[in-house]
Parts: structure tokens; sequence; C-alpha cells
């Protein structure tokens, strides 16, 4: 039997059986499976199923090969953003990206209604998982620990000004010796981040970089909120505080959730950049710095947008999270009523090209590391990186940014 007769027959069969007794209907579905030779149930599915099952269309195709294309572009140059985060980009890349691309004006009014779902579709193919590496270097700071209090409320800030803190160490495989930190800070208001390298972990280098972070930002500095490290609980900051009249506190010790805006700006703004190499030299230092104050700053506060979370709600067992769209920190200070230096006319493809050649500068820097003499402790092995350093070493210097 032709498997147009079979359904013929089965639609003939179906009608048969409605309108059939109870006995009759077990004479009948004997006979479709004697004819049939389905199995029993299945034939009892077909028999009491709908007549025609609704066919799977395939989702029609909208969007070309050269919307992938500058969607691929713009994702790469701003370091692989999220679906959200690259829809908020869109209006301020493409006008750039018209510039490196044929883009006809059909293809822009896509780019610029393109949904997030419909980006992460279309990004699939392209996405790779990137595995995260966490060192952690704080060590308690016993001194003055009760004189700065722990901040037992969220910041629900809408002022900017409120900073926490944190120190990133970049010591590689080895915490021995002197190294690089990144300081990292973030207003909780507006995401506005400064960061700066300091050699070491000292107090007054940490105060130092902390002061030139305060006189670089857009807004007064009301506030800080620091882990419970020793780099930070110490006279030096705790009195550098009361000059400049500055709030001072601190997180719960083992409780990095308290800190939770640092902790992810660690990861996007310094990990993500500069990977988990050892850097240790006055050169690397310089470069960081330069990066930190000019690209780096541009970069993820004018051309990064992200997300803030505006309110949680448990269903159940779960946590529900709702965020608001997808802002930069340039504008979020603009509708605060703090307008910065606007740096909208600086060309992000070419400030992404400077920020992968210092990357790439500093990379190779810290590959060709020649071992030290220590004063102090065991002689960091540091003169052969990790077979993952060494790939991640190989990614950058062919012009791969961040860690990707």
């Amino acid at each position: 039997m032709s498997p147009k007769a079979r359904r013929e027959y089965i639609e003939d069969m179906r009608r048969r059986y409605a309108a059939a007794t109870l006995v009759g209907r077990s004479a009948l579905l004997d006979e479709v499976v004697a004819v049939t030779g389905y199995h029993r149930k299945y034939a009892n599915a077909l028999l009491c199923g709908p007549a025609h099952r609704p066919v799977k269309r395939r989702r029609r195709r909208v969007y070309g090969e050269l919307v992938t294309a500058a969607l691929v572009a713009i994702w790469q140059a701003a370091g692989y953003p999220w679906s959200a985060r690259l829809k908020a980009m869109l209006p301020l890349w493409v006008p750039w990206l018209q510039k490196r691309m044929p883009i006809d004006e059909p293809t822009r009014l896509q780019l610029l209604r393109i949904s997030a779902r419909s980006i992460d579709r279309l990004l699939k193919p392209k996405r790779s998982s990137i595995r995260r590496q966490r060192n952690s270097l704080t060590r308690s700071g016993a001194w003055l620990i009760h004189q700065i209090p722990i901040r037992t409320e969220r910041w629900d800030a809408t002022q900017p000004g409120w900073l926490e803190i944190d120190l990133v160490a970049h010591c590689g495989n080895s915490a021995g010796g002197e190294f690089i930190c990144s300081l990292n800070s973030t207003d909780i208001a507006s995401g506005w981040t400064e960061t700066r390298a300091v050699m070491g972990k000292g107090k007054a280098a940490v105060v130092a970089a902390l002061d030139d972070i305060r006189q670089s930002l857009p807004f007064s500095l009301v506030g800080i909120d620091s882990d419970s490290g020793s780099e930070f609980i110490n006279e030096h900051l705790l009195r550098w505080c009361r000059q400049h009249n500055i709030a001072f506190t601190r997180s719960r010790p083992y409780k990095k959730n308290d800190n939770a805006h640092i902790e992810q700006k660690n990861w996007t703004h310094v990990r993500k950049v500069f990977g988990w190499l050892r850097f240790d030299s006055a050169d690397v230092l310089e470069l960081m710095n330069s990066l930190y104050k000019c690209e780096l700053r541009t970069w993820m506060n004018y051309f990064q947008p992200s997300v803030k979370l505006v309110r949680k709600e448990r269903v159940g067992s779960r946590v529900r999270k709702y965020y608001d769209a997808p802002q930069t920190p340039f504008d979020r200070l603009c509708a605060i009523g703090i307008t910065p230096q606007n740096a909208h006319s600086i060309d992000p493809f070419q400030l992404e090209e400077r920020i992968t050649t210092t990357i790439a500068q500093i990379a190779a820097k810290a590959a060709t590391a020649i071992p030290r003499t220590y004063r102090y402790g065991p002689q960091p092995t540091i003169s052969r990186p990790t077979p993952e350093m060494e790939r991640y070493t190989r990614k950058i210097l062919a012009g791969a940014m961040g860690g990707r």
C-alpha cells in the first residue's frame, strides 16, 4: 500500500471509528492493524487524533548575508557583547561601519530595526565559549577594620558619586615578587568606570591612583565601598577619605555579592582585556595606564552599553530579574543632568585597532619576560608561561582583543 493510499484509508477509517460503538471500534482497530501493519497504540492514536496534522513551516529568511556580515564586524570590534547590548550599539556603530563596508539603505534600516533575538540567531554559529579563570589574592586588613563600617544595605543610588572599588592582580601563575595590579572603580548610578594600574599593592600607590581617579571623574566623589583587603583597610586610605570628606565603607568578608557591580566590571573591563598574564615591568605599567586613561576609558564609557537591575521578584523557588534598556554610562550621566566631554566624534573601529595594537605590545612583553631575583620569598617561575597563557598570547598577537 502506497503512502497516499494509506493516508486515504486512515481518513475513511477515522470517520467510521468516530461513529462506531465500543465493540465496533475494537473490530475496526483490529482491521487497521491487519491492513497497515501499525502498532495497535499507534493505530489508535491515528484514529483518535486530528484529521490534519499541523505542518511545521520554516521561518522565512528576512536578513541577508550582508546584515550578518555587518553584525559580525561590529560584534567582534565591540568585544563580543550580548545581543541586547549589541542592539543598543548599532545606532552608534553603523555610521562608522558604512565607511568600511558597502552598506546600502535597506541594509542600514534592517540593522537599526533588528531585534535582540534575531541577533542571537544570526550570531549563533559564530559564538564560542570563554573559559574563565579566577585568582584571589585578597588578604584581610586587620588594622583599623573596626573603624570602617560594613555596608549593611544595598546601594540604590540615583545620583553619581558612589563608587565600588577593587584591585585585580596581574600575577600570572605565580604570586611571588612584585607585579602590576589594576585598581578598578565603577559608579553605582551611571556605570561610569575608571581604572588605574599600580605596581604592587602598596598603600601609598593605591591612594595615589584613587586620587587620580577622583580628579578624572566627571562628577564629585561622594563615597567608596571596598572589600576587606589590607590594600584598602589602612590608615592611608582612611585619612585620605577624611581629608576629602568621602564616605568609606566595606563589604562583608567572603561575600562577593556585596560588591557585585565592581566584580562584574573586573571581568568586562580588566580580565576580558588583559587576561591572566603576568605583568611586572615599568614599561608595561606605563602602557596599561595609557590605555586606562585614554582609549579604554573612552571605549568603555562612550561605546559600551550596559543594563542595570531594576527589581527582582520571587516566583516560587526562582527569582525573576528585570533590567532596564541598555545604555552607555555617558547616556546615563546625560539623563541625570551631567554632561561629560562628548567623545562620539571618535571612530570606534580606529579606537579598537589602537587598543588591540597596544594590548599586543603588552602581551609580547609579558611573553618574553625575564625571571628576576627577589629579595623575599621564592623566585616566581615566569620565564615559561602556562599553555593556556601561551594560547592567549598568540590570540592577542594575532589581533584578537580581550581574551576572546
